[in-house]
């Protein structure tokens, strides 16, 4: 089957733009940086999206600013407050077509002079190890865990795990961040596995460098190293949310790629 390119979503000449109206999107972490900006686009192609962080007020207040959108307090690392958020937003919606998991801390609150003065693995505390892995990796998995069963009742669903460069994974002073996201994409590729010939998909997504969210200060980047503003997860994610990404499952994708990704996946003329 053809893979219809919208063109709102890529800039590429062809077919009219999305249309997500009725579609239902939750996001975590989706306050500000990578979040908040798949959160706008998909609100404007037509989703409802719930905005969700850890912060009921911030979550509220980041919807305020988006169409069909409202905030829920949801921290992906307790399990009572996933599970009350999701079941909130069967309850309130209806159910859900869309996950991102999304939600993250970075190396800067292990050390926030990570990128200048790398810590050995052995100089990071126990405790900030487990804060990062539970943030970046086991609530991945609590929220799949809690919508991947209601999505499978409901008949279908997609989830789109967020990621990071490989090469960020093994870097040098990057313990806890490198293996909670390598983690993450382990984690997301056997989700896919276990979903497979069913109608619920799950793909990996990442914008393919730093991004301007605040997790690498400005002052600590190498010279001319220039960030890619958040807004280049906004054509991806509302392509995966769209009637041409059916059956999509199992890719990784590189938000800055994205246009020549698509492009492969076209049949030649």
């Amino acid at each position: 089957m053809a893979v219809g390119i919208p063109r709102r979503v890529t800039g590429l000449s062809g077919t009219a733009e999305p249309d997500l109206i009725g579609t239902r999107a939750l996001i975590t972490g989706a306050t500000s940086g990578l979040g908040l900006a798949m959160a706008r686009a998909l609100a404007e192609a037509g989703a409802t999206v719930l905005v969700t962080g850890r912060h009921a007020a911030r979550a509220q207040e980041a919807a305020a600013r988006l169409p069909r959108a409202a905030g829920f307090a949801l921290d992906v690392r307790d399990e009572a407050s996933v599970a009350d958020a999701v079941e909130r937003a069967w309850s309130e919606f209806g159910g859900l077509d869309l996950l991102v998991n999304n939600a993250g801390i970075g190396m800067r609150t292990v050390n926030p002079r990570f990128m200048i003065e790398p810590q050995g693995f052995w100089q990071v505390s126990p405790g900030g190890f487990r804060a990062v892995i539970d943030t970046n990796l086991t609530g991945y998995f609590l929220v799949a865990r809690e919508v991947a069963p209601r999505m499978l009742d409901a008949g279908g669903g997609r989830i789109v795990n967020i990621s990071v460069n490989h090469a960020t994974m093994t870097r040098q002073g990057f313990v806890p961040y490198g293996p909670s996201r390598a983690g993450a994409e382990a984690l997301s590729r056997i989700m896919a596995a276990d979903l497979r010939g069913t109608p619920v998909t799950v793909n990996i997504l990442l914008p393919g460098g730093v991004t301007e969210t605040g997790m690498l200060p400005a002052e600590h980047r190498p010279p001319g190293l220039q960030a890619i503003d958040p807004g280049v997860m906004g054509p991806p994610i509302v392509w995966l949310a769209s009637p041409a990404a059916a059956g999509v499952h199992d890719e990784r994708i590189v938000a800055t790629e994205f246009d020549d990704w698509l492009r492969q996946r076209l049949p030649t003329a």
